[in-house]
């Protein structure tokens, strides 16, 4: 017999073993989970309380809460437009996306809120002793306004993050312009001012600085940053460095005209809050001062001429 059919006939023989071994152990694998499950159904089986135990084990908050949220977020999800979903989302980013927050839980939030505006609301429907149409217009001021309390504290977060980023953004960029002056590029520059200042101003760069070592172009993260604020002051910083990037002008020189023109904007801003203030101070004055000194200052008199009438 040549050589080449003993070396086939040797191959055959050894892949028919093969495949032998890897039936047999392919059967044996599924008869050990066969029997590994047959004993867990037998032990669950023998142990049915193991099932509470473990549900008993949960906390109770998971336990107590969880289908109150699931069924409150199934309403809302269900009569909530799609664009109220979007907003609350985009408020949520400019809020710089506190933790445990999410458009979900904001919505449950609303609705526990309207039920206990509503419990509130029919105390003051029954205790108050008001006329009926008083009692009803309480009763639905008072729903309304639990249902709008999340969002009016999601709006004040916004609100006071945005101003936290409009505040710190001029020496921001004075020291963004100290370091390109300084040599430094801009991306290194951005990091510098990241890390040796604190606040949302802070953290968005940061995360500019993220986006773009994950691999995004520094205009697209630059846009990024503009769409997560809307502070106009940041988005006229961010145009002004994309069209500088884009026609190739002198970084220094643009982000020396932004540090000029941001703390003009700053000092407008204080005037304007300056202005505002006897505006502000009217209606208190009015309604609580005044008041408080006629009474202190007429009362006498006043009650000394009604003694001298009543003679």
């Amino acid at each position: 017999m040549s050589t080449p059919l003993l070396i086939v006939g040797a191959a055959a023989v050894f892949l028919a073993v093969f495949a032998i071994v890897f039936s047999l152990q392919s059967i044996v694998a599924e008869r050990r989970q066969a029997y590994r499950t047959l004993q867990a159904v037998r032990a669950a089986e023998l142990r049915p309380a193991d099932l509470r135990n473990r549900e008993l084990a949960r906390p109770a908050r998971e336990r107590l809460l969880k289908p109150f949220y699931n069924a409150a977020l199934a309403v809302t999800r269900r009569f909530t437009p799609a664009g109220a979903r979007d907003s609350i989302r985009n408020k949520l980013v400019m809020a710089g996306s506190p933790v445990a927050w999410d458009p979900d839980r904001i919505l449950v939030a609303k609705v526990a809120c309207l039920i206990g505006g509503m419990a509130l609301g029919l105390l003051f429907l029954a205790g108050v002793g008001f006329a009926w149409p008083i009692r009803v217009i309480g009763f639905l001021a008072i729903s309304l306004l639990g249902y709008w309390l999340p969002g009016i504290v999601l709006t004040n977060a916004v609100q006071r993050r945005q101003n936290d980023i409009r505040s710190a953004l001029p020496d921001s960029i004075d020291l963004l312009t100290i370091c390109v002056e300084a040599g430094l590029g801009f991306d290194a520059a951005l990091a510098h001012v990241s890390k040796n200042t604190t606040g949302p101003l802070a953290d968005e760069f940061y995360r500019t600085l993220q986006e773009v070592q994950l691999g995004r172009s520094r205009n697209e993260a630059m846009r990024n940053l503009a769409s997560r604020s809307n502070v106009p002051e940041l988005r006229a910083f961010v145009l002004a460095m994309v069209q500088a990037d884009i026609f190739g002008v002198s970084v220094a020189n643009v982000l020396r005209v932004q540090a000029k023109d941001m703390r003009v904007k700053r000092r407008q801003l204080a005037e304007e809050r300056a202005m505002k203030v006897p505006i502000k101070v009217l209606f208190p004055v009015l309604f609580c001062i005044f008041p408080a000194l006629f009474v202190v200052i007429l009362g006498p008199a006043i009650m000394r001429i009604a003694d001298v009438f009543a003679r």
